[in-house]
């Protein structure tokens, strides 16, 4: 096989379970460390598609919110086989990536995927009750928060966190500060990426507010990191609200 990956997440769920099957990675695509040869072919949201084509891959993978319909219609039109999944929660995120491993001719679930819908199965017991309310910003300059139907806004709530905006109409509404702050969060929750939160760029727009820095990779990325990600969000989200 000889695989595209347009989404950083799915590249790391395939070069770990099928190694050397990656011909053409993201400039975004950051784990592994070591992704052998892989062709560095643009962006998530501009890939450069001849590049892509001229790598004759077996079968590209994609994410209808990552990538541009256009760019896979390129693609597609190249006469390319293109894989586009859809990921909006932790359970559809677990038979995407089955779908995606067995496309890349992965037989049987890998360890770290056994893995991690064990750690994800035993967090019941250890999220909050009742939930602890939060907006989770995504970016700064404008100010962009978790809506609707999330990825990252279902593994919260499976530990106890309820998005303030989870009714919102859009799924990553722009919303302005104010409107944030008067929204009287008990938690506003601040990721590394995609807009890299640090302890002096977020925390200090929230006056009042605990705040939480967690890793991005852990609440966005759906891959091996979800073996790690309940465990290291708890964490991070619990010493918020010492």
């Amino acid at each position: 096989m000889r695989v595209v990956s347009l989404v950083p997440s799915l590249t790391e769920a395939v070069a770990v379970s099928a190694p050397g099957t990656l011909v053409g990675v993201t400039d975004w695509c950051t784990h592994p460390a070591d992704l052998g040869g892989a062709v560095r072919i643009g962006g998530t949201k501009n890939p450069d598609t001849a590049a892509v084509a001229a790598l004759r891959p077996d079968l590209v993978i994609a994410n209808e919110e990552e990538n541009r319909a256009p760019d896979l219609d390129a693609l597609r039109a190249a006469g390319l086989d293109v894989l586009v999944t859809e990921i909006r929660g932790l359970d559809q995120a677990f038979a995407e990536l089955e779908r995606v491993l067995d496309a890349c001719g992965v037989r049987g679930a890998p360890r770290w995927l056994d893995e991690a819908r064990a750690a994800w199965a035993e967090v019941g017991a250890g999220a909050w009750d009742p939930p602890r309310t939060a907006v989770v910003p995504v970016w700064r300059r404008p100010w962009m928060v978790l809506g609707r139907d999330t990825f990252a806004g279902d593994l919260l709530g499976r530990l106890g966190v309820r998005n303030l905006y989870a009714e919102h109409s859009e799924r990553y509404p722009r919303v302005a500060l104010d409107e944030l702050t008067g929204a009287s969060p008990e938690l506003v929750v601040l990721p590394d990426e995609p807009y890299r939160f640090t302890r002096d760029d977020g925390p200090e727009a929230f006056p009042g507010v605990a705040a939480a820095l967690v890793d991005g990779r852990h609440l966005t990325w759906y891959g091996p990191s979800l073996a790690e990600a309940p465990r290291s969000l708890a964490r991070d989200l619990r010493a918020a609200l010492r």
